[in-house]
């Protein structure tokens, strides 16, 4: 049975990701909708829902409505507990619920001066020093947390968990930002912007564009600090394959990487993978079948 989730964009809505990521990590299955975060739309979007007012949001297979991440992650770890959300060990489990509910209620002052944004890092930031303490706090969690229960992964208590959602969007505004932070923080930052869930929320956000763009209008953007994608360009058919990786229509819209023509069933079939190719398994499937 499959859920409902209602998300505002993906380059920008740190709580969006939350909701997608404790769905897509845990193989929860789930059908998800944009609303007009930035279009004004929003309110009515969500009308069908109410009480609900903001994202994410998530619809249960039986028509339960739930709101904040926080009460969808719980929701979540009751109705599935095959899929370990929270740790199995109680000591490791009480402290990931901790680190949540902190950075749930708190990081005030990083998440003001640092908004969650995918596409560079900003080059002209200075940060204050309340942003600073709020840095040095989460260093210091997410070391213990790797020091006390992680040793056996690289996740902060080893195996992916709730705790690692709910950090995600902290982990970009770090990169996002340039923050200077400690090898152990630099390492999770890395996991977290490895992650191939992480990645395939990225490159299908940035299949929007923005004018102006919110929150960091006008300031110098370097270089996404995540892996670097496989070079890929859109181009012209006829492609190699006849039918779109991810829904099996016939293909309209075309990349080329690697000297071939790769075709989909529209332009955002195509975007998404021309912005990080190696995020997607089903179009690296086909990849990987043709040339064997």
């Amino acid at each position: 049975m499959t859920y409902d989730l209602y998300i505002g964009d993906r380059t920008f809505s740190s709580w969006s990701l939350r909701g997608w990521l404790m769905f897509v990590n845990f193989d929860i299955p789930v059908n998800t909708t944009l609303v007009g975060l930035y279009s004004g739309t929003m309110a009515q979007d969500l009308a069908p829902l109410a009480p609900a007012r903001l994202v994410p949001v998530m619809r249960t297979p039986d028509g339960v409505v739930v709101g904040d991440s926080l009460a969808m992650g719980e929701t979540l770890a009751e109705r599935h507990p095959e899929a370990d959300l929270w740790p199995t060990d109680p000591a490791a489990r009480a402290m990931a619920r901790w680190m949540t509910s902190e950075m749930h209620s708190g990081f005030n002052a990083l998440r003001g001066d640092c908004p969650m944004q995918l596409l560079g890092v900003v080059q002209d930031f200075t940060p204050s020093d309340a942003v600073l303490a709020d840095v040095a706090r989460i260093e210091d969690l997410w070391a213990r947390a790797r020091a006390e229960h992680g040793t056996d992964g690289p996740w902060l208590f080893g195996t992916y968990s709730l705790a690692d959602v709910f950090y995600a969007p902290i982990a970009a505004r770090l990169a996002g930002f340039g923050l200077d932070v400690n090898d152990t923080t630099q390492a999770y930052i890395d996991t977290q912007l490895n992650d191939p869930a992480f990645r395939r929320w990225r490159a299908l956000g940035l299949t929007i564009t923005y004018d102006p763009v919110p929150y960091i209008e006008g300031r110098p953007l370097g270089p996404w600090p995540g892996p670097t994608p496989r070079a890929a360009h859109p181009a012209q058919g006829p492609s190699v394959n006849h039918t779109c990786p991810y829904s099996g229509d016939p293909v309209t819209d075309y990349l080329a990487m690697d000297g071939k023509i790769w075709g989909f069933c529209n332009p955002t079939c195509r975007d998404k993978t021309v912005n990080d190719p190696e995020a997607w398994p089903a179009f690296m499937k086909m990849v990987t079948a043709s040339t064997n």
